[in-house]
C-alpha cells in the first residue's frame, strides 16, 4: 500500500505539500505480469502504462529500479513500446535505495520528490528504512496514483509536456561532454547556445508561476508567485520581470530563468533571481545577474537584492558574492545584498545572448 504509515484507503489523504517529480517502477509484476528471467512472455500490464503516460503529460518523470537483467529488460520495455518514457534506467543488482539515489542524482532533485512504484514488501521496506522521504507505493494501489495530490501539479504548461524530451536532450548533451577532449569552456562553445532574455508578457506567465514553484535550489529567495501575482508585475511601471528561454545545437532547454525586480526611480532590488537546476553548469544565472546590473548601470540607480537561505540555495548566494554584491543588513536568514556595479561581469565567449 501507499506508506510512510499509510494503506490504500488512508492514500488520499496524504500531505498536499508535497510534489512528486519523478515516479519510479520496478519492473516484475509491477510494469509487467510476471518475471522476466523465468520467463520471456511477460505480458504489459496495461493499467501502469497508462498511469505512465499520464503522468508523463503532466509534466512528472518516470525512471526504474529493478534487480534485473539490464538488456533483456530494456529490450522487453522497446517492445513494449515504452522505453522512451524512462530516464536514467537503474536496472541491475544494486538494493532500490542505491538505485533511486542514483536517479535523484542524474536528474538533479530532491529525493523527497521521488516516488517508488513496487509489488515487493521487502523492497518497499528496504526503500522506506533507508530514504524515509520517498513515498513508496505498493502496486496494488495503482488505481489511486493519479488522484494523489502529490501526483496533481497545479500548474501543467507547454513545458510541462515536453519535461521528459528536454531531459533527453540533457542526456545526450552529457554523454557528448563525457565523451569531449578539452576544457569545460572550450565543450561549451561547441554548443552553440543562444540565451533570451526579455520581459514578461502574458503567454510566459503560466511557465512563469510554475517555476516559482517547482525551483528551491536555485532560487534566490524562495518567492512564490501566482499567475495573478506575476501579470500585474509584467504590467507595473514599477517592476520588472524578465524570463530566459535557451536552446542549443541539441535542441530547446525550454524557459529555464526568472528575473523580478522592484524598480523606482533610484533604487533597484532583486526580488527573485531562479534557475532550472538543468542548467546548473551553464552560468545562467550569472549572465541573467550581469544583464540586470547593466541595465541598472545604464539608468544610473543602485542595485540591491534580496536573499534568503532555505538550505538548499546556497548557489545563488555564490552568485550573489561573486558579482560583487555584499551584506548590508540581515534578519534571520534574510539578507539585504548591494552592489557598487564597478565590476560587472561580461556575457561568456561560449554563449550568444539576445535582449529584447
Amino acid at each position: 500500500m501507499i506508506q510512510k504509515t499509510m494503506n490504500a484507503a488512508q492514500a488520499i489523504a496524504v500531505s498536499e505539500l508535497r510534489k512528486i517529480k519523478c515516479v519510479v517502477w520496478d519492473l516484475d509484476n509491477t510494469l509487467w505480469i510476471g518475471t522476466l528471467l523465468e520467463n520471456e512472455q511477460v505480458r504489459l500490464n496495461e493499467s501502469a502504462a497508462a498511469v505512465v503516460k499520464v503522468l508523463d503529460s503532466r509534466g512528472i518523470l518516470n525512471s526504474i529500479a529493478s534487480k534485473n537483467d539490464h538488456d533483456r529488460a530494456m529490450n522487453q520495455l522497446k517492445r513494449f513500446g515504452l522505453a522512451e518514457y524512462f530516464l536514467y534506467p537503474q536496472i541491475g543488482w544494486n538494493p532500490k535505495s542505491a538505485s533511486i539515489k542514483r536517479i535523484a542524482q542524474e536528474i538533479n532533485i530532491g529525493s523527497d520528490t521521488l516516488a517508488l512504484v513496487d509489488d515487493q514488501p521487502f523492497e518497499l521496506e528496504e526503500v522506506r528504512f533507508a530514504l524515509p522521504e520517498v513515498l513508496c507505493i505498493d502496486v496494488k494501489s495503482l488505481g489511486l496514483i493519479p488522484n494523489l495530490p502529490e501526483m496533481n501539479p497545479v500548474f501543467v504548461t507547454e513545458d510541462s509536456g515536453l519535461r521528459r524530451k528536454l531531459y533527453l536532450y540533457d542526456q545526450q548533451r552529457r554523454r557528448a561532454e563525457k565523451s569531449f577532449q578539452g576544457t569545460s569552456e572550450e565543450f561549451l562553445a561547441t554548443l552553440r547556445m543562444r540565451l533570451r532574455i526579455s520581459l514578461a508578457v502574458e503567454d510566459d506567465l503560466r511557465r512563469a508561476e510554475e517555476l516559482t514553484a517547482r525551483t528551491h535550489q536555485l532560487n534566490s529567495t524562495g518567492y512564490t508567485y501566482t499567475y495573478d501575482e506575476l501579470k500585474r508585475f509584467s504590467e507595473s511601471k514599477g517592476h520588472l520581470l524578465l524570463i530566459a528561454e535557451l536552446n542549443d545545437t541539441f535542441g530547446e532547454y525550454g524557459t529555464i530563468g526568472l528575473a523580478l525586480a522592484e524598480t523606482s526611480s533610484n533604487l533597484w532590488t532583486i526580488k527573485l533571481l531562479l534557475m532550472s537546476c538543468r542548467v546548473v553548469s551553464r552560468g545562467i544565472g550569472t549572465i541573467m545577474l550581469s544583464h540586470i546590473m547593466q541595465e541598472a548601470n545604464r539608468r544610473g540607480v543602485k542595485l540591491r537584492a534580496e536573499f534568503v537561505h532555505n538550505g538548499r540555495n546556497r548557489m545563488m548566494y555564490v552568485t550573489y558574492k561573486f558579482a560583487g554584491f555584499r551584506t548590508i543588513s540581515e534578519n534571520g536568514s534574510a539578507q539585504l545584498l548591494e552592489t557598487d556595479l564597478q565590476h560587472i561581469q561580461e556575457f561568456p565567449n561560449y554563449i550568444e545572448v539576445i535582449t529584447r
